[in-house]
């Protein structure tokens, strides 16, 4: 995250916004969704970077040789599995990490806190330098077009963005926009009237239809140029 997006309250916010029941299940949440969907997109030797990682429920699941969680928030590194490493940085200042070191830039539920689009584009030109040519950038995040209420819900969101505004910006930065899926994930699972399942989960991605309704989630997979 970029500074003036949250600040000193980012370890106040998450701590207060999901209990251990919501962890236990957004853990389990990802646990399907790297092995059903994510993986295709991170070679099993790749360098990847989870951009924005939060609780670390990417890059704790995903396989891959070396990954690496990028978050402004303290407490990233008390969520960080063994074997991640954990840069507290900004998510437009990847200076420990040399060019073009990098497969995989993730970022799940991230661009939505930037506070401009001028601190999105510096952060795209930032996950350019550090990848590969021909590596890839998978964006995950909520799509205001299908959220134009929910969206303000949440303190810490500030940037309002649609599939097609993801894959212009992605293509200014240098990426060739290969996959772009307006309605993709339910918006959140946060205050779930019951408890979500791994059969649920598996059984939802399954079923294209069911995106067309539930799907308020956009993703948009860039290649760099």
């Amino acid at each position: 995250m970029t500074e003036g997006s949250a600040g000193d309250d980012l370890p106040a916010i998450y701590r207060n916004r999901f209990d251990e029941r919501e962890l236990a299940g957004k853990r389990m949440l990802w646990q399907v969704l790297v092995r059903e969907v994510f993986q295709r997109y991170v070679p099993r030797d790749a360098t990847v970077v989870d951009l924005g990682a939060g609780s670390c429920e990417f890059v704790n699941a995903v396989s891959a040789g070396r990954r690496i969680a990028v978050d402004l928030n303290p407490d990233t590194a008390a969520h960080a599995a063994l074997g991640v490493e954990v840069l507290t940085t900004r998510s437009d200042d990847l200076g420990a990490l040399p060019d073009g070191v990098v497969d995989t830039v993730f970022t799940s539920n991230f661009f939505e806190h930037l506070p401009t689009k001028a601190d999105l584009m510096s952060t795209l030109r930032e996950c350019h330098r550090v990848t590969r040519p021909g590596g890839r950038l998978v964006v995950l995040m909520p799509n205001i077009r299908h959220l134009p209420g929910r969206y303000w819900d949440y303190l810490d969101h500030h940037l309002p963005l649609t599939d097609l505004s993801v894959a212009e910006a992605l293509e200014l930065s240098g990426y060739e926009v290969e996959e772009r899926i307006g309605r993709f994930l339910p918006y959140t699972i946060k205050d779930a009237r019951f408890e979500v399942r791994p059969f649920m989960v598996r059984g939802y991605l399954r079923c294209r239809p069911a995106w067309r309704v539930l799907g308020k989630q956009m993703l948009v997979v860039g290649r760099r140029v």
